[in-house]
């Protein structure tokens, strides 16, 4: 059974010179913790939006995102998205103090969300936060904030959602915090059998979390592989990128930053959008959009070069190499 499942999905928006998302795939199974990494811009967060209907407003939207096979979330209107967004999915965002009214106490966000005062205490419980009945009293500024993370959780599980999408809900938090809430929603996935879906830049933090991870860059899924699979035999050079400048706790390696910067969404391009930036790039990289080629362990990498090499070594039929007598790409 599959609980998100987004199947070729492209968002444009107005102004924009190129798709906001263009043709991303992926799936989160009950009890999974998928993780979604790349650069800011890369289209992380409107996807995980797209999950609950919260896409930009004047924005289009073709493909699929169905819930539980029998929803399409695309489709839902009035009530009905109302319904969807209170009940089966939740989401938490990066920052808790956004997410509450600093003149309102803890208990009030609570009940906002559905819960009475003894089911307030049982989620404050249920999040690891110490005295929970005194802190239905307290306001924000009188909370740390990783307790107010830990509330913003227990409000998105007042609705018992099936799904869960937790956008850099650790990011501002210190390295101890964020290894408590880390380990809360792992616990949280063990016990109600919850689907994670997991944003981050720190691809350290997907690796040791996630059972999947996808890949994202300039709107596209570039890989989709196991995590163990993706952090030890990375396959599309933008993943070998970001794991060249990410530091490792303990060691003193070189960090490689990726040169260049990626594509914002008033620039335009043909061929691979990653081409300017990638150093295994050929010829047919500037004129040809690669598609996504199939992988040894059952993972995807969307990269010509990496299609026509696993190819080669599996006797599969190879990638056709294109005419590179078209227009060369342009990052304006």
């Amino acid at each position: 059974m599959t609980l998100l499942d987004i199947k070729d999905l492209t968002v444009r928006i107005p102004g924009a010179a190129r798709p906001v998302l263009d043709s991303v795939s992926l799936h989160v199974a009950p009890g999974e913790v998928v993780g979604l990494v790349g650069e800011s811009g890369s289209g992380k967060s409107t996807t995980a939006k797209a999950a609950i209907g919260l896409l930009p407003s004047g924005a289009t939207a073709t493909g699929s995102v169905r819930f539980s096979s029998d929803t399409d979330v695309l489709a839902l209107t009035g009530e009905r998205l109302r319904a969807h967004r209170a009940g089966p999915v939740a989401m938490v965002h990066q920052d808790p103090r956004a997410a509450l009214n600093p003149v309102r106490r803890i208990g009030d966000f609570l009940q906002e969300r559905g819960a009475d005062r003894a089911r307030a205490v049982e989620l404050l419980e249920a999040v690891g936060l110490s005295s929970p009945a005194r802190r239905l009293r307290q306001r924000p500024h009188e909370l740390s904030g990783g307790m107010l993370q830990r509330v913003v959780i227990a409000g998105a599980l007042a609705a018992e959602p099936r799904l869960l999408l937790a956008d850099e809900a650790t990011s501002a938090l210190d390295v101890t915090t964020q290894a408590e809430i880390l380990a809360l929603l792992r616990t949280l996935r063990a016990d109600r059998d919850l689907g994670l879906l997991l944003i981050t830049h720190d691809l350290h933090l997907a690796a040791a979390y996630c059972d999947r991870v996808y890949v994202m860059y300039a709107g596209r899924v570039v890989e989709s592989r196991s995590a163990k699979a993706l952090f030890t035999t990375p396959a599309h050079p933008y993943t070998r990128g970001l794991l060249a400048c990410s530091p490792t706790l303990g060691t003193t390696q070189t960090l490689h930053p990726i040169p260049g910067r990626p594509p914002s969404l008033s620039d335009t391009f043909t061929g691979c959008p990653f081409v300017s930036r990638c150093g295994e790039s050929e010829e047919s990289c500037e004129t040809w959009t690669p598609q996504r080629s199939p992988l040894e362990d059952g993972g995807t990498a969307e990269c010509a070069v990496v299609g026509r090499r696993s190819a080669r070594r599996n006797g599969w039929a190879q990638p056709p190499v294109p005419s590179t007598a078209t227009t060369k790409a342009s990052h304006s």
